[in-house]
């Protein structure tokens, strides 16, 4: 998947650093850069954009008035924003102008590139969620394993959250009655549930984002059960959230 993306500062030793960050990400594509934001708004009339890295200081119409207008714009796949700023006191604005993320003047690739990342990761799993189910071919509504003697077609959308024990894996199902116990490993289920909506959030557990009832910082409740999120998985989880509330 490649971010398209836009850089708006006044500053242009900041867009030449960006262009070079930009440049060493390979998810990455640099539309255009704006040296003003309603120059960058225009831009934005007649192009998809996935990322915007935006100055919040500049002369006349700052970043805030500008995430403020993308905010309004209430688009399936809006453009979604970070930060470059020198000052640390835009953090609650930007909380309620969804902000995805802060690149504080100076600073680094490093910086850069999780921010980045992160963009790349609740962006890939927005789509997934708005195209999920409407996308998915009949066949891969169920899900076949091998239980006990016999082979077993269950639905997808029954699934609560599957729990990995060793080369087994316990399948929970919103229907009355026990747990579906298959040969078959964690890994090999994600890999066939990966078109649908289920995240892995602990080396344990694959849950259905669907039936998620309730969210912890360290946990997801789904019925009467907690399932651990492990910090393996927290950024997948974290992007996730962004989404969910």
């Amino acid at each position: 998947m490649i971010l398209n993306c836009i850089t708006i500062d006044d500053e242009p030793p900041a867009l030449v650093l960006l262009e070079n960050y930009i440049g060493k990400t390979p998810f990455i594509k640099l539309l255009s850069s704006f040296s003003n934001a309603a120059d960058a708004l225009i831009f934005l009339n007649d192009n998809a954009v996935d990322l915007i890295f935006l100055d919040v200081q500049m002369p006349e119409f700052n970043g805030l008035e500008f995430a403020r207008i993308i905010a309004g714009k209430h688009t399936n796949f809006s453009a979604k924003i970070i930060f470059t700023t020198a000052f640390d006191n835009f953090a609650i604005e930007g909380y309620r102008l969804d902000v995805m993320d802060y690149l504080l003047k100076p600073y680094t690739y490093e910086d850069f590139f999780r921010a980045a990342s992160k963009a790349l990761g609740v962006i890939n799993l927005m789509r997934k969620v708005e195209e999920g189910q409407n996308t998915v071919a009949e066949d891969e509504q169920y899900l076949y394993l091998k239980v006990e003697h016999q082979m077993v077609k269950v639905p997808v959308n029954d699934i609560l959250f599957i729990e990995g024990l060793k080369d087994y894996a316990k399948i929970h199902l919103k229907t009355d009655g026990n747990p579906l116990m298959s040969l078959i490993t964690l890994k090999a289920l994600e890999e066939k549930l990966s078109g649908n909506k289920f995240l892995r959030v602990h080396k344990s557990f694959i849950v259905s984002l669907d039936k998620i009832t309730a969210v912890t910082k360290t946990s997801v409740i789904i019925g009467k059960s907690s399932i651990p999120v492990s910090e393996q998985y927290k950024d997948a989880f974290n992007s996730f959230l962004i989404t969910w509330r």
